[in-house]
């Protein structure tokens, strides 16, 4: 099922084009993340399919139309700060909530337990760290069981702890069957915790598919040996090598998946070359980020 289908979705502020031409298909079941630098148009793509932004041109639809003007009841959001009222606790911030979305829930103490938050749900929330204010805030979109979780750069502003901890609720909401978008320009976060990834570079789509696919298969290998450029020749003459880039006393070589570290190890022995290093990297989501966005 299309969870939301975004075409040719455009936003100019005068001569400022923030959104350019933008098309995309989110399906049922993805951590669907939006990913790139600040001001590439992230938070805008986002405002205007939640209706709080009026498009320049383009349109965009929810859930195949399925739940009609009651489309927006299905999404939970998070953006920005989390703001709540800092005198009361977790409950009766929920209870709150609950009353604007006009929904009965009323189960918040298992929300509480999803974003680890139950053992403080008495505290006040001006008590609360800044990650556990962010929970808070996821707990506050899940209020309804919307089928779709929007979050803006959930982890914005958090330290290392706080980070995780946002990531592994996030990870758990995605386990209950629930689509999540996600805007963020930390890559890291993106290739630990989605699925789907669309690249936005000044408000243009740069590249999109599954994670996986975006990132391609070639290797990197850092390889070397008392006498470089022997080894240099050698490999020069290897089939499945596709670059060879000499710097800092090292070759880097860019690999198809095929060649092994292995293979070159007995290569060179085999040749009368001792390596001094060898070393196999995956290629990351942040080097195949850089490339396609320089």
């Amino acid at each position: 099922m299309s969870i939301l289908s975004i075409k040719n979705l455009s936003k100019n502020y005068g001569r400022i084009q923030a959104v350019n031409n933008l098309s995309l298909d989110i399906e049922q079941g993805n951590i669907y993340g939006i990913l790139g630098p600040n001001g590439s148009g992230k938070t805008t793509t986002l405002g205007m399919v939640l209706g709080i932004t009026k498009p320049t041109s383009g349109s965009y639809e929810w859930f195949d139309n399925k739940y009609g003007a009651y489309n927006r009841k299905q999404i939970g959001t998070l953006l920005e700060t989390p703001n709540f009222y800092p005198y009361m606790n977790a409950i009766e911030n929920l209870e709150i909530v609950a009353h604007i979305k006009q929904t009965k829930e009323k189960n918040f103490d298992k929300l509480l337990r999803l974003v680890n938050l139950d053992h403080r749900k008495d505290s006040s929330f001006r008590t609360y760290s800044l990650g556990m204010r962010q929970r808070l805030a996821i707990a506050a979109a899940l209020v309804g069981d919307p089928e779709v979780l929007i979050f803006d750069e959930p982890t914005n502003g958090l330290d290392p702890q706080g980070i995780a901890e946002v990531r592994e609720t996030i990870v758990k909401i995605a386990e209950q069957n629930k689509t999540i978008i996600m805007a963020s320009h930390i890559l890291d976060e993106v290739e630990k915790v989605c699925s789907h990834v669309a690249i936005i570079k000044n408000g243009t789509l740069l590249a999109t598919g599954t994670v996986g696919a975006i990132i391609s298969n070639d290797i990197t290998i850092e390889i070397a040996a008392d006498d470089l450029n022997k080894l240099k020749s050698l490999l020069e003459r290897v089939t499945g090598i596709n670059d060879i880039e000499e710097k800092q006393q090292k070759l880097f070589l860019s690999v198809n998946e095929n060649l092994s570290t292995a293979e070159l190890n007995q290569l060179a022995f085999q040749n009368g070359i001792t390596l001094t290093h060898l070393l196999a990297k995956q290629k990351s989501l942040e080097a195949e980020f850089l490339e396609i966005t320089r």
